[in-house]
């Protein structure tokens, strides 16, 4: 009458996983569009594919911040490159996506991916650095020092944060101590990751530029002035309003995206 027994994970034989609640899941393919598609970031997109090149290498990497602008292609980003490495080096790179609150259960993880010959990196996203994230910060911070868990050599964070700044400073001088406080933890936590990579608004430029980039492989025409519109009619250019317009116009032409 006992639940069966669950199937150990083959941590060699996906190109990525999700972590949650204590238990993987493989995922067969990741959800990615190709890195070359990915416009507006070069100095991202190269500094973070080198990191994790040398990661996939067994040659020494960082841990990863991405911080910034919502909708510029941090998450995006992140698989991207995860997918090319993964392609250009046979499978010896893979990524794990830490859910919302799973870094309860990463002295686990790190357990099972301790004597995989394989190199691994963990992705948290969208993490918070305000006062309601406390726990899972220093849980981080305590992740990232090393501590009590001994994280291999071959396991490595990579951290999306749609803050804009790590810390926004307060209006009010009586929040002045508790804002110092708030931003000295940030800080501390900031402060471990080797590589930081910082996204910001893109211009009217970088902006067609994006939209070229989704629509082009597509053979979709873009007319700027109604791809300009339809930024002005969301309130902001990123790189997710281009690709919604460039779904628009893939949609109008009958063509899958």
């Amino acid at each position: 009458m006992a639940a069966p027994v669950a199937e150990p994970i083959d941590w060699m034989a996906y190109p990525g996983y999700v972590w949650d609640s204590g238990t993987a899941r493989p995922i067969a393919s990741l959800d990615t569009i190709r890195l070359d598609q990915l416009r507006g970031i070069e100095p991202q997109k190269r500094q973070l594919r080198e990191n994790v090149a040398r990661l996939a290498a067994g040659s020494a990497a960082h841990d990863c911040l991405l911080w910034g602008a919502r909708g510029m292609g941090k998450s995006a980003l992140v698989r991207a490159v995860l997918q090319d490495v993964h392609q250009q080096t046979d499978g010896k790179i893979a990524l794990v996506q830490v859910a919302p609150g799973g870094l309860d259960g990463i002295a686990t993880l790190i357990d099972e991916l301790a004597p995989q010959d394989r190199a691994f990196v963990l992705f948290l996203d969208d993490l918070g650095f305000g006062a309601s994230d406390k726990q899972e910060s220093l849980a981080l911070r305590s992740l990232l020092d090393g501590g009590v868990i001994a994280r291999p050599s071959r396991v490595r964070l990579a951290v999306t944060s749609n803050r804009r700044t790590i810390v926004e400073r307060s209006r009010d001088e009586s929040e002045a101590l508790h804002e110092r406080d708030e931003r000295d933890d940030a800080l501390a936590l900031v402060d471990r990751f080797g590589l930081t990579l910082g996204f910001h608004p893109c211009d009217r430029q970088t902006y067609l530029e994006i939209v070229r980039g989704y629509a082009q492989p597509l053979a979709l025409d873009v007319d700027e002035e109604e791809a300009l519109a339809w930024a002005i009619a969301r309130g902001n250019r990123s790189g997710r309003t281009a690709y919604q317009y460039v779904c628009e116009l893939a949609g109008r032409a009958g063509k899958a995206i």
